[in-house]
């Protein structure tokens, strides 16, 4: 034995070994990249950045102290300077500030090179995004209003610590209300040091943040308010199943990867990366090094929208059509959690940002990098006993948002391969809602469970849709690309033979914007992919890679639905536009309060051409949730994924060349 005192305890002495070794690795393994210079046009707004962003901003007299800092992030510099810059050449640096001064909202670029103003502009009709810390100063103003007051109180409530309430932005009032900044406050009883506790259902706030007063309290009349046993730290599971034995990634002799500043390098891959606060992880300047010749992929590629809308009616709930990525802008926050959220051979990057007075803040391990075995071969063939097969790894770049009760990985996948795998994962908990029935046995009539399921003993989880968005900017072998739809069309064969019907692919390259859009459909498949139509391959073909969907879904909501029209995106899985720099968000730039039709669908309307130019394809992933039981108290992570594969790309398997 390694260990005297048998299995469970040297099990035991392993981990607390591996901990400390874990340990000692994020010491040095955390690299606050963002906080350093700039070494990348394309680098996050360093400290250094962001202060000088702010005073420039207080000098220029056009701020006061009431003033807040909903956004404030890299201003790209134009595609074209990107694209002919080297290291060490000096660079354009702006910082993109969104400022609510009052009921105005702002938009400010500055010159963080030269500290000065370069645009102060209002931008009339819109509402900023909704920060955490907008939303945490609800909680006591609410609770002062003698109108909620009395309701708690006729819940039986009174010590009013125990209840938290806090809201998003609402997009149904009535147009006068719509004139300000409107949110729905709604309230829950904590249940424990974790904050899945119950909501007070029948309890609407409708406020005013522009006026910082309640415009309507809604009561439609009391639920009896049972106890949830909704934590779910260990003291609270009870017994904890016994420890596995130990399962290590080493590598004694470092990464394979190179890293210079936010540049990555490995097994050919090369790209760059920061953490955007509204967005989280884009990725840019991919390439491939096929030979002597490093071979662009992607521009930039990021996660655009996310798009959540629940399917219960009632006062309470029907506003709950989320679009999360704008309307919070700051969800990219969370901090990852050493050896668990990844695991022990990963770096870890820390992220500067300003908060919502304009300050800089630190948030450590924003997003991790590592390798790991694919658990699977590369490829392999048994040619008459003579077996040849080689594994194969993948570089994991990941991230975590949080959006309200939603926990949301982004994983951005580089295999040996050639291929790009994106995968989403969502976890955290079911947003649910209380109802006097225990159980579904109870529920005799089903009125209590039917927008939802029973998750737990009266608690009933909203069913509810997941769609997000992606932005790719391919730029294969350069910028002048086209968009190809390899339909399969099934024909029949002449004769009597036996064999009666084949398929083939007949490709369609579409020439405008509308040709391109484009939906899942299983009677009628088809492959998707972006060409260079100018460079071809050795045997005569385009280069191009191929959008490969996984599991997805589409939207069921009708189209004068006012959530659907907030997320009219959802109404196809791919659409593909000419690049502009400014079309960067699925549902617009200021989705809060929206009444729909901003984003994909107004660019769109133009039809503008999109072949053989400079072309962004917009790709949706979208599940349906309909929740059940072991959601409760907090959800399995469910994965979905698309990958990104070489058609033509490469002149033969790039894989090839992997040692045993």
């Amino acid at each position: 034995m390694l260990c005297s005192g048998g299995l469970p305890l040297c099990v035991q002495r392993f981990r607390a070994l591996n901990a400390a070794v874990a340990f000692l690795l994020f010491i040095t393994a955390s690299v606050p990249v963002a906080g350093q210079s700039p070494k990348h046009p394309m680098d996050g707004l360093s400290a250094s950045e962001i202060w000088t962003a702010y005073e420039v901003l207080q000098a220029s007299h056009n701020v006061d102290v009431e003033t807040r800092y909903p956004l404030v992030q890299l201003k790209e510099p134009p595609k074209e300077e990107v694209l002919v810059w080297k290291p060490g050449q000096a660079m354009r640096r702006e910082a993109f500030v969104v400022v609510k001064k009052g009921p105005q909202t702002f938009e400010a670029v500055v010159d963080v090179n030269e500290k000065k103003l370069l645009s102060w502009k209002e931008v009339k009709g819109v509402q900023p995004n909704f920060p955490k810390e907008e939303n945490e100063t609800l909680n006591d103003v609410v609770k002062d209003n003698p109108e909620v007051k009395a309701a708690l109180q006729r819940r039986g409530i009174t010590d009013f610590g125990t209840i938290f309430c806090g809201g998003y932005p609402d997009a149904y009032g009535t147009a006068k209300e719509q004139a300000h900044r409107m949110f729905r406050i709604v309230c829950a009883q904590q249940t424990g040091p974790l904050e899945n506790g119950g909501p007070l259902e029948g309890l609407t706030v409708l406020w005013d943040a522009d006026q910082n007063k309640a415009v309507r309290v809604i009561d439609t009349g009391t639920v009896p308010m049972p106890h949830f046993e909704a934590n779910y730290d260990l003291a609270s599971v009870g017994t904890v199943r016994e420890v596995p034995t130990p399962i290590t990634v080493q590598q004694p002799m470092g990464p394979s990867y190179r890293l210079d500043g936010q540049t990555v390098s490995w097994q050919k891959w090369n790209f760059h990366f920061r953490i955007d606060r509204r967005i989280g992880l884009v990725v840019s300047n991919v390439s491939y090094q096929d030979g002597n010749r490093l071979r662009s992929i992607l521009y930039e590629a990021s996660l655009s929208e996310v798009f959540v809308p629940y399917m219960e009616p009632s006062e309470g709930w029907l506003a709950r059509s989320f679009l999360d990525a704008g309307e919070l802008g700051d969800a990219f926050s969370s901090s990852l959690e050493v050896g668990e959220d990844c695991p022990d051979n990963a770096v870890y990057f820390d992220q500067m940002y300003a908060n919502w007075h304009g300050l800089v803040q630190t948030k450590q391990r924003a997003a991790c990098l590592f390798e790991q075995p694919s658990n699977s071969m590369a490829w392999r063939h048994d040619d008459s006993g003579i077996v040849e097969s080689r594994k194969m790894r993948e570089l994991v770049l990941r991230t975590v948002g949080v959006f309200g009760n939603y926990d949301y990985v982004f994983d951005w996948v580089f295999q040996q391969n050639g291929v790009i795998r994106v995968r989403t994962g969502a976890t955290g908990w079911d947003e649910f809602m209380t109802v006097k029935s225990r159980s579904a046995d109870e529920d005799v009539e089903g009125e209590s469970s039917r927008y939802g399921r029973f998750i737990t003993e009266h608690g009933v989880g909203i069913d509810h849709d997941h769609f997000f968005c992606f932005r790719l900017d391919f730029d294969i072998d350069g910028t002048a690309n086209s968009f190809v739809r390899d339909k399969l069309q099934v024909k029949r064969l002449p004769g009597n033979g036996p064999r009666r019907s084949l398929w083939v692919a007949e490709p369609e390259t579409a020439e405008k914007e509308e040709q391109a859009k484009a939906r899942m459909d299983m009677e009628h498949p088809e492959n998707w992919r972006v060409v260079n139509p100018n460079v071809k391959s050795a045997l005569g073909y385009p280069v191009g890679y191929e959008l490969m969907p996984g599991d997805n879904a589409e939207s069921l909501l009708l189209p004068d639905d006012l959530a659907q029209r907030r997320g009219t995106f959802s109404d196809y899985q791919i659409w593909v536009t000419p690049y502009r720099e400014n079309e960067r968000y699925a549902a617009g730039d200021y989705p809060v309060q929206s009444k729909g039709g901003e984003g994909l669908p107004a660019w769109t309307k133009a039809n503008r051409p999109i072949e053989n130019t400079d072309i962004v394809l917009w790709y949706t992933v979208g599940f349906h949730h309909v929740p059940h039981a072991e959601d409760w108290p907090v959800m399995p992570t469910m994965w979905h994924e698309f990958e990104l594969h070489p058609v033509n790309f490469f002149d033969r398997n790039p894989a090839l060349d992997l040692p045993r």
